[in-house]
């Protein structure tokens, strides 16, 4: 029987989440596996990969093959680094523990790569972010300077309207005023034609 180490789809429609697990060559891809090996999400950046260390470097020297994407996770996780480092130390290139040195220092290398991603990652988001309250501050700036204007211009309507009913009250009243006096001065000289006509 060829095992093969590959990936088994879950998840939604277009929310792919995938387990690595062991297989017979022959079975389809999401039909019986011998052994669930850990899971993979690509969604989030960098990809979550959590994955069974030892069993997956069992099946690796057991000569299970893995396909394409499993054999870059198994890559990423160390697990082809420590079959390589296994390998030296049964040839006698070096010892079982400077084996675990080198692969602890390649750990750490990789740990640091991949907190580097993390933290691009999560400025991009929060440069994003700022950028969009940005660009919302300057919409509303407009908008509030938009309605400034349009109170600003009722208000001077307003004022001006004001102006001009104080303006044709005045006019009225000083009207009224001529009218009264036009109306006294005809009664004066009303007054003495009468006197006259008396007399």
């Amino acid at each position: 029987m060829a095992t093969r180490i590959r990936l088994q789809r879950r998840g939604k429609k277009n929310q792919p989440f995938y387990h690595l697990v062991i297989a017979d060559g022959r079975a389809p891809r999401d039909g019986r596996f011998i052994e669930d090996l850990g899971t993979y999400n690509p969604l989030t950046n960098p990809a979550t990969i959590n994955i069974n260390f030892d069993r997956a470097l069992y099946w690796l020297e057991t000569g299970a093959t893995p396909s394409d994407t499993a054999r870059s996770i198994l890559k990423r996780e160390g697990v082809y680094m420590m079959k390589h480092l296994k390998g030296g130390v049964a040839k006698g290139a070096f010892s079982e523990s400077e084996a675990q040195r080198k692969f602890e220092a390649w750990k750490q290398e990789k740990a640091s790569k991949l907190k580097e991603v993390e933290l691009k990652e999560r400025d991009a988001k929060k440069k994003a972010l700022n950028e969009r309250l940005a660009a919302e501050t300057k919409v509303k700036e407009a908008i509030s300077a938009k309605v400034a204007a349009k109170a600003a211009e009722a208000a001077a309507a307003q004022a001006k309207a004001a102006q001009e009913a104080a303006e044709a009250a005045e006019a009225a009243a000083a009207e009224a005023a001529a009218t009264a006096e036009e109306a006294t001065a005809a009664e004066t000289e009303q007054a003495p034609e009468t006197e006259q006509a008396a007399e």
